[in-house]
């Protein structure tokens, strides 16, 4: 064996799907001297190459307005559509990849598998990895671990209490649980891709593939192009969806083989000319273990859309429950059911109860069977992972464990909301934010739509309040809103969160019908060039122009502190619309 290279950090992330990316990216930029370990060689997860899910969100496929994930996942989405226009899944590959490799602060560790790690008492105090494209051994010593290997393997090692399958009805009083409780889990799915060649391709069926009739496959829709396959689901029955894992994937390729030689060959599906073009051979997963926290969100916080004070990140898709054994069933292969507004999630669900230095991120959070339904979807596990990686970085500014950061919640939610996150019901009155001084006026603005909203600390529509300011057509001229003081301040940095349309799709997907009604490029309501004009008494002491911009959330760090006692932000020109759209501007 191999001698154990030593690394030493103040966090440590095991797991690198976006929760853990989002996580590792929140933790570094709150100056943190982090790892992330993941054993794929993209990042990702379900959203990566190797799987191809696309990211669904409390917005449920564009039906919740304004409900769309902001902070650290809308960065990636807005730069993959600069970036990438032709929804390739490799290019996303590459962005995420960049996004972790040239983080200040954070070192990436790909194709690197936990195997073993160092305990003392309640701490987890190394892990134990070996890289195989360069078998290197390493021991990885932290401050904190953060699990976001989805499976919950970083907390199962060290010894963390989890649960796993489905709670009965009465221990959360949950009117959709079963009567009994069991250790049923949602399966693993193969995703598949096709392509129309333009001429008729036979199809010969392998001979170890499964065989499917109409009937089987009833209430499954399927067809040559356009459908999202993940019914095609086995697993977390009678094969456990980890230690049968490797079976599980030999079974699946046998149903995708079988559901495609059955639209080929079963029937008149259209499917002629259309041949598999890409098959996945690394199962995405939903359901395994779940991380026992202070706090086990359930159906009820769900349904009721329960105000907790420790509210640090938020979901919204529905209770999506899949049917116990999946492809090998005749039942409707989901329930959908409702949840009435975005909910959202507690701190106290984000963290060990019994492994004082271990945090969750990702579908491990503690959650029942029923509200997993709803949380295990990748838009809330980004939002959740930044969650745990901003708390993590104040846990090591404040030399205290996770625990402790809730006698001063505060602290967190304003470092989550200033970074973009939204927190239902929480606005930002961060103390230290100099614009909740300024008086605020404007070239115009439309009604309903008024610049005072620029500094009430909600940066997106909630409800019937648009908390955004709205110009007059730019056809007109630069339009601008000024941030005017009666006592001078000093200003270091500037900080604004225009509007990027969060009613509207981002995703990127590999699917016809997940790209049905998106928008192609950059939404058209961001703003795309503006300027910052910085006066002391009538002077303009600094200007700071923009051009092509295509974020939600920019920030504008000055090189020198500057006494101001007037801001204007004129915009110039947006991405396609015919107004200037801002939501927030504030001054640190």
């Amino acid at each position: 064996m191999s001698e154990l290279i030593q690394k030493k950090y103040d966090v440590v992330v095991v797991g690198g799907g976006l929760s853990g990316l989002c996580a590792a990216l929140a933790c570094a930029r709150g100056g943190a001297h982090t790892a992330l370990i993941h054993n794929r060689p993209v990042l990702g997860g379900n959203a990566s190459s190797e799987i191809r899910m696309h990211i669904c969100g409390a917005d449920n496929h564009g039906h919740r307005p304004n409900a769309r994930e902001t902070g650290i996942l809308e960065e990636i989405l807005l730069e993959n559509r600069k970036l990438n226009p032709q929804y390739s899944y490799s290019v996303f590959d590459t962005i995420l990849w960049e996004k972790a490799t040239f983080q200040e602060h954070l070192d990436l560790y790909l194709n690197t598998q936990m195997t073993d790690l160092l305990k003392k008492e309640d701490q987890i105090e190394a892990i134990i990895a070996m890289q195989l494209t360069t078998e290197k051994q390493f021991q990885i010593n932290g401050t904190l671990f953060v699990d976001a290997t989805g499976d919950g393997t970083l907390a199962h090692y060290a010894g963390a209490s989890y649960r796993v399958g489905r709670e009965s009805r009465d221990t959360y009083n949950e009117p959709h649980a079963p009567e009994k409780e069991d250790h049923i889990t949602m399966g693993n799915t193969l995703l598949f891709k096709t392509i129309d060649m333009g001429y008729p391709v036979p199809f010969v069926k392998p001979s170890w593939a499964n065989t499917y009739t109409e009937e089987d496959l009833q209430g499954r829709e399927h067809g040559a192009s356009g459908f999202n396959y993940w019914w095609i689901e086995l697993g977390g029955e009678d094969l456990d969806v980890i230690a049968n894992g490797e079976k599980l994937r030999d079974e699946l390729l046998k149903a995708v083989y079988g559901v495609w030689d059955h639209i080929k060959n079963g029937g008149d599906h259209g499917a002629d000319c259309y041949v598999l073009d890409w098959i996945g051979f690394l199962p995405g997963k939903r359901e395994s273990r779940r991380i026992l926290g202070d706090y086990v969100l359930n159906e009820k916080d769900l349904a009721q859309t329960r105000a907790f004070e420790d509210v640090v990140a938020y979901g919204g898709w529905p209770m999506d429950m899949h049917a116990a054994g999946g492809l090998r069933t005749r039942m409707e292969p989901t329930e959908f059911i409702h949840v009435p507004n975005v909910y959202g999630i507690p701190y106290r669900s984000l963290y060990s109860k019994d492994i004082a230095n271990l945090m969750i991120a990702g579908r491990a959070i503690s959650a029942s069977h029923m509200a997993f339904g709803s949380t295990r979807v990748m838009g809330t596990c980004a939002v959740v992972g930044q969650a745990v990686g901003t708390a993590a970085a104040l846990s090591i500014q404040n030399a205290c464990l996770p625990r402790a950061l809730q006698a001063n919640i505060s602290k967190l939610q304003h470092q989550l909301l200033r970074d973009d996150a939204y927190i239902p019901g929480i606005a930002n009155h961060n103390p230290n934010d100099l614009a909740k001084k300024a008086t605020l006026t404007a070239s115009s603005q439309l009604q309903g739509f008024e610049c005072t909203y620029l500094n009430n600390g909600i940066s997106r529509a909630v409800h019937e309040v648009s908390n955004c300011w709205v110009s007059a057509p730019l056809s007109s001229g630069p339009q601008w809103v000024n941030l005017h003081f009666d006592t001078a301040i000093l200003a270091k940095d500037i900080e604004i969160k225009f509007d990027s349309n969060l009613s509207k799709q981002l995703m990127l997907s590999m699917f016809n019908n997940g790209l049905e009604g998106q928008e192609k490029g950059i939404p058209k309501e961001l703003v795309k060039d503006y300027s910052i004009l910085l006066y002391h008494e009538g002077n303009l002491v600094h200007q700071i122009d923009v051009c092509d911009n295509y974020l939600r959330f920019k920030k504008h760090a000055l090189e020198d502190t500057l006494q101001i006692n007037h801001l204007r932000i004129l915009v110039h020109a947006t991405n396609g619309d015919e107004s200037a759209r801002i939501f927030e501007v504030s001054i640190y």
